[in-house]
């Protein structure tokens, strides 16, 4: 018998508010329930000044579902969403970003850097591209984390060729990150089934990156990467309030549509003073593996033009190869299965520059070990 809203909001009827003395469902705090196949997501809304103490409510809330029979997996986010008291301001103007607080140290405190691989929009290869410069900081000898924050479509599970669920702490709070080619990797993709679509709204998803950032024993890494969903909405928000971005690396193709969103991305990052690292051009340009001709099919250079003419670095060129697709589709991304290739060399000399901008260590004071997958 299929899981019904009804029986995750009776289930959740028995956790109390230890503050209000009531249950968290009649108390009106229970809000966008998901069930699919067996996974459950949703959220509670909570005031933001009792949300740092109320993480053993989420987690009560979680185990009375995880205990209805047919259960797979459960989901529950903090939320500060509603404010049922406080009336909605006037000012037509959108809020500032908000400053940077000593609350940022708190998530990932073992991270040296963290920078976050953007795209103004989908299907320029932003994720291929994230995981291949995690990959090659890893091979110059970098102890090195990935964090999938596309919510709405996770592709690190798939392209780093890790399935499974990440096993927790003794107490249930902790998660450890999944594990392959040497990097440390935590996703959503990991807790819900792949063809399970993630209807969440914003407050969610939010609060989702921040327990992923939180409740992960990342350990001491030198760098994180992260895999930004595309275009410029409350990831990418969440990520430049909720951490210290040592920087954004921004990922488009050569034609002009392409460009516009890149722009906008860039920008974005800037007005919330995370500094922008420079710009990948991926699918640059395509040669043919019979005759070797070459062919600019999305235009070429543009993403160059673009960055001196928005005073950014231009990071490198990654052509648009039939290699470096089936690599990542298969799990074995091409830095590691083919290490040798120019196109690993040219992910290793982007990644060289990047660790150099967040650093300020030259690629020739760290040597490290060599990857090759069989």
């Amino acid at each position: 018998m299929a899981l019904t809203e009804r029986q995750i909001l009776d289930a959740l009827g028995a956790v109390c508010d230890p503050d209000k003395g009531g249950d968290i469902v009649s108390l009106g705090m229970v809000s966008g329930v998901v069930v699919r196949d067996g996974n459950v997501g949703f959220a509670i809304e909570v005031e933001p000044e009792r949300g740092a103490r109320l993480e053993p409510l989420r987690k009560a809330a979680e185990r009375a579902v995880e205990a209805l029979p047919g259960v797979l997996s459960v989901t529950a986010v903090l939320t500060a969403e509603t404010q049922r008291s406080a009336p909605r301001p006037a000012s037509p103007q959108p809020a500032a970003p908000r400053p940077a607080t000593a609350g940022k140290a708190a998530l990932a405190p073992g991270v040296r850097a963290i920078v976050a691989v953007a795209s103004g929009k989908g299907g320029v290869g932003k994720s291929t591209t994230a995981v291949n410069l995690a990959l090659g900081l890893h091979v110059l000898g970098h102890k090195v984390g990935v964090l999938d924050a596309d919510i709405y479509g996770p592709s690190m599970p798939r392209m780093l060729g890790i399935s499974g669920r990440p096993s927790a702490s003794g107490d249930g709070k902790i998660l450890k990150p999944m594990e392959n080619y040497g990097l440390k990797c935590m996703s959503i993709g990991f807790l819900v089934p792949e063809d399970t679509p993630m209807i969440w709204r914003g407050p969610m998803v939010m609060s989702a990156l921040q327990q992923m950032l939180r409740d992960v024993a990342w350990g001491e890494l030198d760098i994180m990467i992260v895999d930004m969903p595309p275009g410029t909405g409350d990831a990418q928000l969440t990520m430049a309030q909720s951490v210290s971005l040592a920087g954004a690396v921004i990922v488009s193709t050569p034609q002009d549509i392409a460009l516009i969103d890149a722009r906008k991305g860039l920008a974005m990052f800037r007005k919330v003073d995370v500094p922008v690292l420079g710009i990948i051009e991926n699918m640059s340009y395509f040669l043919c593996p019979h005759c070797g001709e070459r062919s600019d099919i999305f235009s070429h250079g543009g993403a160059r033009r673009e960055a001196e003419r928005l005073g950014t670095d231009f990071l490198g060129e990654i052509p648009l190869d039939l290699a470096i697709r089936e690599t990542s589709d298969e799990g074995r991304p091409i830095t590691v299965s083919q290490p040798d290739s120019p196109y690993a060399q040219t992910f290793r000399k982007i990644a060289a520059r990047v660790w150099e901008k967040v650093s300020g260590e030259t690629p020739a004071r760290r040597a490290g070990p060599r990857i090759v997958v069989e």
